[in-house]
């Protein structure tokens, strides 16, 4: 069987800013659940969708603001997207689908969590993670862990995070690194960039391996003595950023891999939603989807 680990954030995401705006029956913005559950929908109704579980960020901030005071926040998130963030977790689990909201860790620790889990479940073949974040790259393992980007319908296993970022799976927190990440807040190396970083990292694979003297690299980079020199100076800060970077498998999630088989819906608390929302065809076709 496969298992499908979904980024219920960036679908919230992704659906506020592509479905038109809607309003429930008690005034309030609705419209990003609603398209995000009719995205779920859309997968339940896929071949050989079984198992699946979503993660959301329910509060945007987490440990690694502990770490590093200019990791993102919410600050700057439009309050109407904000303000969806429960009301999808409680729809995702009127749709009957394991929902893990994430306060002391993110949404993607708890991916890279289950992914880990599901990994090692004999019953498992492959473990599909529907999100086009390059944070979760790193969760990829040949073509048994991949992730899927559900929008382009684009699938990255191993050798596609080779082929897109220059470096294996394993040595994608050194790159972000290296690199940065702006969306989550941390600003990288001076001087580095991804081709820059991919080639030293396909080399020595992760940042304690790379020798401080440019000297002694048997890479060719452009501008090596300056890469090196500024990697050595700001050595404690890649460290860092590295730890930002680096997902955490150890999220206490409670269900088995057998409970993340999806068994259809709540139906009343799907149509109490249902009708707030004014859309009772969401739960007729959850109930189909669910027939045998």
């Amino acid at each position: 069987m496969d298992v499908h680990l979904v980024d219920g954030t960036f679908e919230l995401f992704r659906a506020y800013y592509g479905s038109p705006p809607s309003t429930s029956g008690d005034g309030r913005e609705v419209g990003a659940v609603r398209g995000l559950v009719r995205s779920l929908l859309s997968l339940l109704g896929e071949r050989d969708v079984t198992h699946v579980a979503i993660a959301f960020d329910h509060v945007i901030e987490s440990f690694r603001n502990e770490l590093y005071p200019g990791y993102k926040t919410g600050d700057g998130m439009d309050p109407k997207l904000y303000a969806q963030f429960g009301p999808a977790e409680e729809a995702c689990r009127a749709l009957g689908v394991v929902t893990w909201p994430m306060i002391e860790f993110e949404c993607d620790d708890a991916l890279a969590t289950a992914a880990e889990r599901c990994l090692r479940a004999a019953a498992v073949q492959r473990v599909v993670i529907c999100s086009p974040d390059k944070d979760l790259a790193q969760c990829v393992q040949g073509k048994r862990v991949i992730c899927f980007d559900r929008l382009r319908r684009k699938a990255l296993d191993e050798a596609g995070v080779v082929a897109k970022f220059g470096v294996y799976p394993k040595s994608m927190p050194d790159w972000l690194a290296l690199v940065g990440d702006s969306a989550d807040g941390f600003p990288g190396v001076p001087r580095w960039g991804a081709k820059s970083a991919a080639t030293v990292l396909a080399r020595y694979e992760h940042l304690e391996a790379i020798p401080a003297d440019a000297a002694d690299w048997d890479v060719k980079v452009r501008g090596a003595a300056a890469l090196a020199a500024t990697l050595a100076a700001q050595r404690d800060d890649a460290l860092l950023f590295r730890r930002l970077a680096t997902l955490r498998t150890d999220v206490p999630l409670a269900e088995s891999v057998a409970e993340l088989r999806w068994q259809g819906p709540d139906e009343p608390a799907l149509r109490v939603l249902a009708d707030r929302w004014g859309d009772r065809a969401i739960v007729e076709r959850a109930l189909k989807l669910a027939e045998p």
